[in-house]
């Protein structure tokens, strides 16, 4: 079992983890340091339990608010996902628009008149 010195409110602590875990115990004691350090400041030189009870506290809090919401947000979500579906909407889209067809008959008017001058210029 591997033992690791990791430091929280700027003291050193040996601790042991399983094989494999030791990123997640530095990890940890990473979150528990960052709350030691702002009591530290505010209160200055406390007793080791006192700092870990507090800091430890702390993230029990952070970790309790981030529980809340997270209930919240899947009371939220089973209620949208229980939702019927809305029914769909039908858009039109021209696929020609209405000039094009004027625009298209004024252009057929054209090649039949040319098309009737031709017959009548060609030889018979």
């Amino acid at each position: 079992m591997p033992d690791l010195e990791i430091t929280v409110g700027g003291r050193p602590f040996l601790v042991s983890c399983q094989p494999g875990e030791e990123h997640f115990l530095r990890a940890a004691a990473a979150m528990l340091d960052a709350e030691a350090q702002p009591l530290l400041t505010a209160m200055g030189r406390l007793p080791e339990a006192k700092m870990l009870l507090m800091a430890g506290l702390m993230l029990a809090d952070r970790t309790a608010a981030g529980e809340d919401e997270l209930r919240q947000l899947k009371a939220r979500l089973a209620e949208l996902e229980g939702r019927p579906a809305p029914e769909p909407q039908r858009v039109e889209v021209p696929v020609i628009p209405p000039q094009m067809v004027e625009t298209l008959a004024e252009i057929a008017a054209r090649a039949e008149a040319l098309a009737a001058r031709a017959e009548e210029k060609a030889p018979a």
